[in-house]
C-alpha cells in the first residue's frame, strides 16, 4: 500500500492537460512532486518543483534523472499526437514513435536506477484507447501507443527483480487541449488521475479509465471485422 506523504513523484507534461492534473492529485495527497515541461516556466502549481525536460533528448532526460534522484514514482504522462499515417508524412509517424514510445523508454531506463535506491515503486505509463485499436486518420498514434502499452507489459517482467511495478492507464479521448477538436463524451482529467492512483496504491498492473476503452479491449477477443466495419463503411 502506498503512503502518499512519502512518496515523491516525477510527472512528465505536467503543465498542462492530464499531467497537470496528476501533480495537483499527488500534492493533495501528501506526496512530494517534480513536475517536469520542455518549457518549466509554464508550470504555474504551488508546491512542486519544476523541471526542465524534453524526453527525446538523451541529456535533458539524464539531467532530470540525476536532479530528481528521490523519486519512486514515475509518471510517463507526456505524449504527443501529430496527425500521422502511415502512408502520409513520415516525419510525423517519427514524431510519434520518438515521443510515446522512445522519450517513455528513455525515461524509464533513466530512472530505472533511481527507482531500485529507492526501494522499487513504481513507473506509470498513459496509454490509450487506442492501443488496442486504430481509426481513420490517426493511424500514427495508434501504433505508438500500441507500443507503449505492450512496453509496459515488457517492463513489467524487466523491472519485477527490484520491485518495480509497471501501471498502463488506457482511456478515450479526455477533456483536455490535445482533445479539444473532438466531438463526443471526454472524460475529466481530473478523474484519470485519481483512478490511476488509486490503482497505483493498490498495486494494479492496468487501468481502464472509461467505458469506451472497456468496449475496445473487450472486442480484441472477437472478430476484428465485427469492430472495424463501423468505420470502413463510414
Amino acid at each position: 500500500m502506498t503512503t502518499w506523504n512519502t512518496t515523491t513523484a516525477l510527472v512528465t507534461g505536467a503543465n498542462r492537460g492530464i499531467g497537470r492534473h496528476f501533480a495537483t492529485e499527488l500534492l493533495a495527497r501528501g506526496a512530494t512532486v517534480y513536475a517536469a515541461a520542455r518549457r518549466p516556466e509554464t508550470i504555474d502549481l504551488p508546491g512542486v518543483t519544476p523541471v526542465a525536460l524534453d524526453i527525446t533528448d538523451p541529456a535533458s532526460v539524464a539531467a532530470a534523472a540525476a536532479l530528481a534522484s528521490d523519486v519512486d514514482l514515475l509518471v510517463n504522462n507526456a505524449g504527443i499526437s501529430a496527425g500521422g499515417t502511415l502512408l502520409g508524412d513520415l516525419d510525423a509517424v517519427r514524431t510519434d514513435m520518438d515521443v510515446n514510445f522512445w522519450g517513455t523508454l528513455s525515461m524509464v531506463r533513466a530512472f530505472a536506477p533511481v527507482l531500485a535506491a529507492n526501494g522499487g515503486g513504481t513507473v506509470v505509463n498513459v496509454a490509450s484507447a487506442l492501443s488496442w485499436f486504430a481509426f481513420p486518420g490517426a493511424g500514427a498514434y495508434a501504433v505508438s501507443k500500441a507500443a507503449n502499452w505492450n512496453m509496459s507489459n515488457a517492463l513489467r517482467f524487466e523491472l519485477a527483480g527490484q520491485g518495480t511495478n509497471v501501471v498502463s492507464v488506457h482511456l478515450g479521448a479526455a477533456d483536455t487541449e490535445m482533445a479539444r477538436g473532438l466531438e463526443g463524451p471526454k472524460t475529466d482529467p481530473a478523474d484519470v488521475a485519481q483512478r490511476t492512483l488509486d490503482a497505483v496504491a493498490a498495486g494494479a498492473f492496468e487501468v481502464v479509465v472509461d467505458d469506451w476503452s472497456e468496449m475496445v479491449k473487450a472486442s480484441l477477443a472477437k472478430d476484428p471485422r465485427e469492430f472495424y466495419e463501423r468505420f470502413l463503411k463510414a
